[in-house]
Protein backbone atom coordinates (compact mmCIF):
# COMPACT_ATOMS: atom_id res chain seq x y z
CA UNK A 1 0.00 0.00 0.00
CA UNK A 2 1.56 3.65 -0.88
CA UNK A 3 1.88 6.04 1.50
CA UNK A 4 -0.48 8.38 0.10
CA UNK A 5 -3.53 6.04 0.72
CA UNK A 6 -2.12 5.21 4.44
CA UNK A 7 -2.82 9.42 4.67
CA UNK A 8 -6.59 8.79 3.77
CA UNK A 9 -6.70 6.23 7.21
CA UNK A 10 -5.49 8.08 9.48
CA UNK A 11 -8.78 10.33 9.95
CA UNK A 12 -10.90 7.14 11.01
CA UNK A 13 -12.47 7.87 14.19
CA UNK A 14 -13.11 3.53 14.30
CA UNK A 15 -10.27 3.00 16.82
CA UNK A 16 -11.28 -1.19 16.47
CA UNK A 17 -10.41 -0.81 13.05
CA UNK A 18 -7.87 1.40 12.19
CA UNK A 19 -4.86 -0.78 13.06
CA UNK A 20 -6.45 -3.14 10.62
CA UNK A 21 -6.69 -0.49 7.84
CA UNK A 22 -2.83 0.81 8.31
CA UNK A 23 -0.15 0.51 6.43
CA UNK A 24 0.73 -2.68 7.92
CA UNK A 25 -2.05 -4.63 6.97
CA UNK A 26 -4.05 -4.40 3.72
CA UNK A 27 -7.64 -4.46 2.66
CA UNK A 28 -7.37 -8.68 2.24
CA UNK A 29 -6.45 -8.78 6.05
CA UNK A 30 -9.17 -6.47 6.52
CA UNK A 31 -11.51 -8.09 4.19
CA UNK A 32 -10.70 -11.47 5.90
CA UNK A 33 -11.31 -10.07 9.66
CA UNK A 34 -15.13 -8.84 8.77
CA UNK A 35 -15.46 -12.26 7.36
CA UNK A 36 -14.79 -14.27 10.33
CA UNK A 37 -16.88 -11.69 12.46
CA UNK A 38 -19.80 -12.34 9.80
CA UNK A 39 -19.14 -16.06 10.03
CA UNK A 40 -18.96 -15.80 14.05
CA UNK A 41 -21.95 -13.52 13.95
CA UNK A 42 -24.25 -16.04 12.11
CA UNK A 43 -23.31 -19.08 13.73
CA UNK A 44 -23.80 -17.81 17.45
CA UNK A 45 -27.35 -18.30 17.35
CA UNK A 46 -27.26 -21.91 16.36
CA UNK A 47 -24.09 -22.89 18.06
CA UNK A 48 -25.86 -21.39 20.91
CA UNK A 49 -29.14 -23.47 19.94
CA UNK A 50 -27.31 -26.92 19.96
CA UNK A 51 -26.32 -26.04 23.59
CA UNK A 52 -29.09 -24.99 25.27
CA UNK A 53 -33.43 -25.43 24.43
CA UNK A 54 -36.21 -27.23 26.06
CA UNK A 55 -35.73 -30.71 25.67
CA UNK A 56 -38.14 -33.80 26.85
CA UNK A 57 -35.54 -35.99 28.32
CA UNK A 58 -32.01 -37.74 28.94
CA UNK A 59 -32.14 -41.14 28.35
CA UNK A 60 -29.92 -43.49 30.30
CA UNK A 61 -29.14 -46.27 28.69
CA UNK A 62 -25.78 -49.32 28.26
CA UNK A 63 -22.87 -49.59 26.42
CA UNK A 64 -23.73 -52.69 24.82
CA UNK A 65 -23.28 -52.53 21.15
CA UNK A 66 -26.44 -54.87 20.52
CA UNK A 67 -28.58 -51.68 22.15
CA UNK A 68 -27.39 -48.99 20.74
CA UNK A 69 -30.36 -49.04 17.79
CA UNK A 70 -32.97 -50.55 19.79
CA UNK A 71 -33.18 -47.84 22.46
CA UNK A 72 -32.59 -45.07 19.69
CA UNK A 73 -35.77 -46.58 17.68
CA UNK A 74 -38.09 -46.85 20.76
CA UNK A 75 -37.19 -43.20 21.45
CA UNK A 76 -38.55 -42.47 17.71
CA UNK A 77 -41.32 -44.67 18.08
CA UNK A 78 -41.88 -42.55 21.36
CA UNK A 79 -41.60 -39.46 19.34
CA UNK A 80 -38.52 -38.26 21.18
CA UNK A 81 -36.47 -38.07 18.21
CA UNK A 82 -34.06 -34.99 18.71
CA UNK A 83 -35.70 -34.20 22.14
CA UNK A 84 -33.38 -35.91 24.82
CA UNK A 85 -29.82 -35.34 25.98
CA UNK A 86 -27.81 -39.03 26.45
CA UNK A 87 -25.90 -40.60 28.76
CA UNK A 88 -24.53 -44.09 28.36
CA UNK A 89 -22.92 -46.44 30.81
CA UNK A 90 -22.12 -49.96 31.07
CA UNK A 91 -25.32 -50.80 33.06
CA UNK A 92 -27.96 -48.22 32.41
CA UNK A 93 -29.24 -47.73 36.15
CA UNK A 94 -26.73 -50.43 37.43
CA UNK A 95 -24.07 -48.52 35.96
CA UNK A 96 -25.55 -45.50 38.38
CA UNK A 97 -26.62 -47.49 41.72
CA UNK A 98 -24.47 -50.41 41.98
CA UNK A 99 -21.18 -50.42 44.78
CA UNK A 100 -19.20 -51.63 42.11
CA UNK A 101 -19.53 -48.97 40.27
CA UNK A 102 -18.75 -46.05 42.81
CA UNK A 103 -16.68 -43.93 41.09
CA UNK A 104 -18.97 -43.98 38.24
CA UNK A 105 -22.00 -42.44 39.98
CA UNK A 106 -20.94 -38.81 40.40
CA UNK A 107 -20.35 -38.48 37.05
CA UNK A 108 -24.13 -39.28 35.84
CA UNK A 109 -25.56 -36.76 38.45
CA UNK A 110 -23.34 -34.13 37.53
CA UNK A 111 -23.94 -34.36 33.74
CA UNK A 112 -27.84 -35.13 34.68
CA UNK A 113 -27.48 -31.43 36.61
CA UNK A 114 -25.75 -29.74 33.60
CA UNK A 115 -28.51 -31.10 31.19
CA UNK A 116 -31.31 -29.91 33.73
CA UNK A 117 -29.45 -26.53 33.15
CA UNK A 118 -28.74 -26.95 29.52
CA UNK A 119 -31.74 -28.40 28.07
CA UNK A 120 -34.65 -28.10 30.89
CA UNK A 121 -35.23 -31.59 30.55
CA UNK A 122 -38.83 -32.95 32.56
CA UNK A 123 -37.92 -36.34 32.98
CA UNK A 124 -35.07 -39.68 33.17
CA UNK A 125 -35.66 -42.10 30.98
CA UNK A 126 -33.60 -45.33 31.61
CA UNK A 127 -33.31 -48.02 29.39
CA UNK A 128 -31.30 -51.19 31.25
CA UNK A 129 -31.78 -54.15 28.87
CA UNK A 130 -31.44 -58.37 29.14
CA UNK A 131 -28.21 -60.30 29.26
CA UNK A 132 -26.53 -57.61 30.75
CA UNK A 133 -22.25 -57.83 31.48
CA UNK A 134 -22.78 -55.08 34.08
CA UNK A 135 -24.98 -56.72 35.67
CA UNK A 136 -23.02 -60.09 36.40
CA UNK A 137 -20.12 -57.86 37.48
CA UNK A 138 -21.79 -55.79 39.84
CA UNK A 139 -24.40 -58.67 41.16
CA UNK A 140 -22.87 -61.80 40.17
CA UNK A 141 -23.79 -64.68 38.31
CA UNK A 142 -26.81 -65.46 40.28
CA UNK A 143 -28.33 -62.31 39.73
CA UNK A 144 -28.80 -63.20 36.32
CA UNK A 145 -29.22 -66.66 36.07
CA UNK A 146 -32.97 -67.04 35.28
CA UNK A 147 -35.26 -64.84 33.38
CA UNK A 148 -36.82 -63.97 36.95
CA UNK A 149 -33.86 -63.67 38.84
CA UNK A 150 -32.50 -61.11 35.75
CA UNK A 151 -36.19 -59.31 36.21
CA UNK A 152 -35.38 -59.04 39.78
CA UNK A 153 -32.37 -57.56 39.44
CA UNK A 154 -32.95 -54.66 37.09
CA UNK A 155 -36.31 -54.12 39.06
CA UNK A 156 -34.37 -53.10 41.86
CA UNK A 157 -31.61 -51.15 40.26
CA UNK A 158 -34.34 -49.03 38.49
CA UNK A 159 -36.11 -48.77 41.91
CA UNK A 160 -33.02 -47.74 43.34
CA UNK A 161 -32.14 -45.51 40.86
CA UNK A 162 -35.56 -43.47 40.99
CA UNK A 163 -35.48 -43.39 44.72
CA UNK A 164 -32.02 -41.41 44.19
CA UNK A 165 -33.52 -39.06 41.68
CA UNK A 166 -36.43 -38.29 43.88
CA UNK A 167 -34.02 -37.78 46.19
CA UNK A 168 -31.35 -35.52 44.28
CA UNK A 169 -33.74 -33.74 41.46
CA UNK A 170 -37.34 -34.36 42.89
CA UNK A 171 -39.10 -32.25 40.22
CA UNK A 172 -38.13 -34.68 37.48
CA UNK A 173 -40.05 -37.62 36.43
CA UNK A 174 -38.78 -41.18 35.49
CA UNK A 175 -39.46 -43.76 32.88
CA UNK A 176 -37.93 -47.16 33.82
CA UNK A 177 -37.84 -49.87 31.33
CA UNK A 178 -35.92 -53.36 30.93
CA UNK A 179 -35.36 -53.95 27.07
CA UNK A 180 -35.32 -57.57 25.70
CA UNK A 181 -32.88 -58.71 22.91
CA UNK A 182 -35.50 -58.56 20.61
CA UNK A 183 -36.41 -54.33 21.36
CA UNK A 184 -39.63 -55.29 23.75
CA UNK A 185 -39.34 -53.05 27.00
CA UNK A 186 -40.93 -53.97 30.59
CA UNK A 187 -41.83 -50.58 31.98
CA UNK A 188 -41.44 -50.44 35.78
CA UNK A 189 -43.29 -47.95 38.19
Amino acid sequence: MSSSNSSSYSGLSCACCADLLSPAHSRRDFLRGAAGVGLAAFLAPQLSFAASGNYEAMLLSCIDPRFQKPVFDRQVKDGLADKYSAFTVAGASIGVVAPAFKAWQETFWENLAASIQLHNIKQVIVVNHRDCGAAKIAYGEASVATPAAETETHKNALLTFKAELAKRQPKLGSQLGLMALDGKVELFS
